[in-house]
């Protein structure tokens, strides 16, 4: 097994540790503040692209073999992904610190050079493979989204060093942000779900016709709100993204159910069955802030809808997912790395003996707690219980991670 994917799946640990390091010691304070700055710029990118992304590149690298069946294209190409990637998000991240404009742009066109690398990279592997199913699809969307977001990031950045388009740049920030969560990551996890859950959970037999109605809503939700901030046009347009993005949660929450009901495996780990519980919870909040926004789509835009749901989609369903996921993916590509070729030898440790279980139960546990905290204090304004809610999150997500990061001493 390559190493690539460790290299990744380390960083991204590493960032994570990172952000809940400097969360702490700010006391999550940067999210009452005006996060179009300098350190909200840097706790963004540092969650978003030093952990979140991060790991979500390691895993697809590793994968993208498992469901092709097939190598990557090109592991130079990869680790040249990973050089340019991690040192311009290091430049980056320092570049927000200092607050030096030309520190930012430098380091952004290496981090944009990275991800090019990593699109080429990804695109050459499917297109060779040509497996064109709902997983590889969203798996390519997911790749070009990413692709478009860093884009769209570059032209912001050429445009705040040079001023030239000036009505343009709040319209490149929205879709910038739209593509970045909504369609990297979302396509992302609703795609490798279908291929991992099933995995996990030993299903067979079950219809693959939601997969393909979710592929549609979703693309069409990200594509329809990326239209509606490029364009200016936010009044109906925006609302009508967000209905499709509830329709495409809701048949995609439908669809797990049904994976669950052919089952051969009652208990697929504690990590897998949150995932599917804060998929749940989620789809009840994107309900909700439809049936909320439905008076106005100026409500969306609202600063502190904007931080709420920015919270509940990028630090609930998106880290708890991938948390749930890697509880599973980190012990069993560790395993496969060091014992793949003794199993069954005396003396070789069982995979589910590499991570307790429990501890990753009570992790989860805790760190719900800590973000329904989080998100109390944002709903109703009261920066003390954001504060402890933060706090409480961090340092359970730092003992979460460390725990999982001991699978590589076993």
């Amino acid at each position: 097994m390559s190493r690539l994917p460790f290299l990744f799946i380390i960083t991204g640990i590493f960032g994570f540790v990172m952000y809940h390091a400097f969360s702490l010691l700010s006391l999550t304070g940067w999210l009452g503040d005006e996060l179009r700055g300098p350190e909200g710029w840097f706790h963004a990118h540092l969650f978003v692209l030093g952990w979140a992304t991060m790991l979500a590149m390691g895993a697809i690298y590793q994968l993208i073999h498992v469901i092709l069946q097939s190598n990557i294209y090109s592991l130079l190409l990869g680790y040249c992904h990973y050089f340019f990637f991690t040192i311009g998000l290091t430049g980056m991240l320092c570049g927000f610190i200092r607050g030096d404009v030309h520190w930012i742009a430098g380091s952004a066109t290496l981090a944009l050079i990275g991800i090019l690398l990593f699109g080429w990279n990804m695109a050459v592997t499917l297109f060779r493979a040509s497996q064109w199913n709902p997983v590889t699809i969203s798996a390519a969307c997911s790749c070009l989204y990413l692709v478009l977001t860093g884009l769209s990031g570059m032209l912001m950045g050429l445009n705040f060093a040079f001023g030239q388009w000036n009505g343009l740049h709040e319209r490149l920030f929205g879709a910038h942000i739209w593509m970045g969560t909504l369609g990297w990551f979302g396509m992302l996890i609703t795609g490798f779900s279908y291929k991992m859950l099933p995995m996990f959970y030993l299903s067979h037999d079950y219809s693959i016709r939601l997969q393909k109605v979710v592929l549609c809503l979703w693309n069409a939700a990200v594509i329809t709100g990326v239209i509606a901030f490029l364009t200016g046009i936010q009044d109906g347009l925006l609302w009508f993204a967000l209905l499709l993005l509830s329709a495409a949660i809701i048949c995609y929450v439908f669809h797990l159910e049904q994976i669950q009901e052919k089952r051969h495996k009652k208990n697929p780990g504690p990590g897998i069955r949150w995932s599917v519980y804060v998929s749940r919870a989620f789809a009840v909040y994107v309900v909700a802030l439809l049936i909320y926004s439905a008076q106005g789509t100026d409500l969306l835009l609202h600063p502190r809808v904007v931080l709420l749901s920015g919270w509940v989609y990028l630090g609930g369903w998106v880290s708890l997912t991938i948390l749930g996921y890697a509880s599973k993916i980190v012990p069993f590509l560790w395993w496969t790395h060091k014992y793949g070729k003794q199993a069954g030898r005396p003396g070789v440790p069982l995979m589910a003996g590499m991570l307790s279980e429990r501890y990753v139960q009570w992790g989860i546990i805790a760190m719900v707690g800590g973000s329904l905290l989080l998100v109390s204090g944002i709903l109703i304004n009261l920066a003390e219980v954001m504060m402890v809610g933060g706090t409480i999150l961090s340092m359970i997500s730092i003992a979460y991670i460390a725990n999982i990061a001991l699978v590589f001493k076993r």
